[in-house]
């Protein structure tokens, strides 16, 4: 397709980023701290954004669960 036959929406980029990938767990230490409770996680020290320890995983998911 010709670059002058192009709607303004091909030109131009997209305002949100890719997903990013999940954090997996890690299979030794060093873990990351709960944010919770302050109990080691499963996830490594350099895993980005909130990190919580299984038991405050479950419970946070309990509280943003649908109660439909």
């Amino acid at each position: 397709m010709d670059p002058s036959q192009q709607t303004p929406l091909q030109q131009t980029p997209s305002y949100c980023p890719a997903p990013a990938a999940p954090a997996g767990r890690v299979a030794g230490p060093p873990y990351a701290d709960c944010l919770e409770c302050g109990k080691p996680t499963e996830y490594g020290v350099a895993t980005p954004g909130v990190v919580l320890c299984p038991v405050c995983e479950w419970q946070e998911a309990q509280r943003t669960a649908c109660s439909g």
